[in-house]
């Protein structure tokens, strides 16, 4: 008892000493670990030299504990030089790192990993591999290594087949080299590979592991499979944040807005804590609904949670509030930011764009450069979009050329297809049809039917007919060309070759998308298509509509039949255009929302002219404000004019 009580004593000097060392340097406080008073003993204890070589975060500091390691004997063991050769990979100090690799004594598996690691960190796949292909023996971190490696680099093919040559060597892959793989399978949209792992995951018993778990549910979802997704994550022992993720942003994804705003509730109903990649997941739902109620709620619940001034969340915010119709509320979340945030910024360059506001996104496009921010092709493509849809041409042309002249940005068909659009708009058809026959990338459909639209507006019926062709013979099943197409020989009466149009559209099965419109009241969608009469108020609204259609005659509003594509009397003619899909929706709006409220009613087609001058008259008439989305911007009439300026 007395020997051990002095040992004790004898022993417990060093012990707290050993025991401060190893605390120092786990809160970074490498420089108070060497103090003169611990140097002495850490040439006693040479082990000591992985916790502070670990601990290191600054190179001049690691080659001098390199040197005195050295001195004292301690990088002579296998151990301790392996903790410093990952300080040097850590730090990318690659030649070092390989030096000291190559003076190991009796390298063992972790040196070779801890080396192959350090390089995929950097980068550099090639060298890894051929590491990896040096190696006597292998573990099952080393294979992970480099499936990771490939996977995160999107080499998901070669990461794919290392998994198979790891099989081949009799390898079990652990929870870890899963997770990467499914990711794999995830980019590729190689649901037959995943199935075949996910059935290794199920014969492993790793199916309730919840790293595997969320890994296999992404992979589902990602390859459209939501139901197989989702059953993925139910086998899980809990439900938690990550795997409440998966489901909403794979149901986002997969274009299920509504039920990935309804798991949004569950999970929120539930107790599970939602982080900033769940809001950006619920907040995109609510724009592609352009649910604004429900946008605002999950706006108040990211401010209690604190991740309000989170770029990616403000960003979704910015294009909720624009896909909403609330510039004003877009503008008020960008300014919360500080700083220069490029995404942000394009984000409202786009927003911008969208309401007809050119001169704006310009204007934000100078204030980002003069932050320091350099514009990518994304913020570009955002502000050619934003003056071709506000008629400056010189801005635009000006534009394009910074983008490929002063930054050296390749410009993809979508750029030039904006500038197709303001050419076509200016009237510069002729030059917009020799930029699409000169430019260096492969023209696509979109591109053409760009040109073909501007030849409506336009009126150049001969040159239409020509690019229709062109447009019909790129993309036959595309209803949009053979509606433009129909549209333009309609205009000039030409009925019998509208009835060939349509005639090619049935032998080509073809259908034309309905026209259908929407308003959100109290959080419920209301949605109307042209003609409808299944609304259970249709009576009222179909007196609201008659009442209104009188009033706007009264200002001058006169029916345009040129828009009824139909060989059809004049007073049949009239009766279609008055119920057309949004003058439904403005209706209901009209008899539902209490007067000073906004009216927003959301199209899935462009607004046709007899519709927008009707509009433009009832914002006056009722002294309303109406915001109308359709397809490519938003109108905000008010006082009887529009923000579009009539050039949409």
């Amino acid at each position: 008892m007395a020997s051990t009580a002095l040992k004790k004593l004898a022993t417990g000097p060093h012990d707290a000493r050993r025991e401060e060392i190893i605390r120092l340097c786990s809160t970074g406080r490498v420089k108070e670990a060497l103090h003169g008073r611990f140097r002495e003993y850490l040439w006693s204890e040479p082990g000591l030299f992985s916790h502070i070589f670990r601990a290191c975060r600054a190179l001049p500091l690691l080659r001098q504990l390199h040197a005195f390691a050295a001195t004292s004997g301690a990088a002579a063991d296998r151990f301790t030089a392996n903790h410093l050769l990952l300080g040097y990979a850590d730090l990318g100090d690659f030649p070092a790192a390989r030096a000291l690799f190559d003076r190991i004594p009796k390298r063992n598996v972790m040196s070779w990993n801890i080396l192959i690691g350090g390089y995929i960190k950097n980068g550099d796949l090639e060298t890894a591999r051929k590491l990896f292909d040096e190696m006597p023996a292998r573990n099952v971190a080393t294979w992970n290594a480099m499936i990771a490696g490939l996977t995160d680099s999107g080499l998901n093919e070669e990461s794919l087949g290392f998994f198979l040559a790891m099989r081949r060597e009799g390898m079990q892959p652990d929870e870890f080299g899963l997770g990467s793989l499914f990711r794999c399978c995830s980019g590729l949209r190689d649901v037959v590979s995943g199935r075949q792992v996910h059935a290794y995951v199920v014969r492993s018993g790793l199916d309730r592991d919840m790293c595997v778990g969320s890994s296999l549910a992404h992979m589902y979802m990602r390859c459209g499979f939501l139901r197989e997704g989702e059953a993925a994550l139910q086998a899980l022992p809990l439900l938690n944040t990550v795997s409440c993720n998966t489901i909403i942003a794979g149901r986002t994804q997969n274009g299920d807005s509504e039920g990935a705003l309804e798991y949004f509730c569950m999970m929120r109903g539930a107790g599970v804590e939602a982080n900033a990649v769940t809001f950006v997941s619920a907040i995109s739902s609510c724009s592609d609904l352009a649910a604004l109620a429900q946008g605002q709620q999950v706006h108040a619940q990211v401010i209690r949670a604190g991740v309000d001034e989170v770029v990616p969340v403000m960003t979704s915010l910015v294009h909720m509030y624009s896909r909403c119709g609330c510039l004003g509320d877009s503008e008020r979340v960008c300014l919360g930011y500080s700083g220069t945030d490029l995404v942000l910024c394009s984000a409202m360059i786009s927003a911008y764009g969208f309401h007809g506001h050119g001169q704006k996104a310009v204007s934000l496009f100078k204030q980002m450069i003069a932050g320091g921010a350099e514009p990518n092709e994304v913020t570009f493509l955002t502000l050619l979009y934003a003056c071709s849809h506000s008629g400056l041409k010189d801005e635009g042309m000006s534009c394009f050329e910074l983008m490929t002249n002063t930054y050296g940005l390749k410009p993809s068909v979508k750029h030039y297809t904006c500038i197709v659009d303001l050419l076509g708009r200016s009237g510069c058809l002729n030059e917009a049809e020799d930029l699409i026959l000169s430019m260096p990338v492969q023209p696509d459909g979109v591109i053409w039917k760009t040109l073909l639209s501007a030849c409506k507006i336009q009126k150049n019926f001969d040159m239409a007919e020509r690019i229709a062709e062109r447009v019909i013979e790129l993309d036959p099943h595309d209803s949009a060309s053979y509606v433009l197409l129909s549209n333009i020989r309609a205009t000039c009466s030409r009925w019998e070759d509208v009835r060939k149009v349509r005639k090619t559209m049935r032998e080509q099965n073809v259908r034309k998308e309905p026209g259908v419109s929407w308003v959100e009241l109290k959080g419920q969608i209301h949605q109307f298509c042209t003609g409808d009469k299944s609304h259970s108020r249709q009576r009222e609204i179909d007196e609201c509509l008659e009442e209104m259609m009188t009033k706007i005659k009264q200002c001058g509003y006169a029916p345009d039949m040129s828009t009824v594509f139909h060989d059809m009397e004049d007073e049949e003619k009239e009766v279609s255009l008055a119920h057309h899909s949004e003058k439904l929706a403005l209706a209901f709006a009209f008899l539902s929302l209490p007067e000073g409220v906004p009216i927003r009613v959301m199209k899935n087609l462009r607004v046709c002219d007899d519709c927008h001058v009707a509009i433009k008259l009832m914002s006056k008439v009722t002294g309303r404000e109406i915001v109308v989305r359709d397809v490519s911007r938003f109108h905000h009439f008010k006082d009887g004019k529009c923000s579009c300026g009539d050039y949409w």
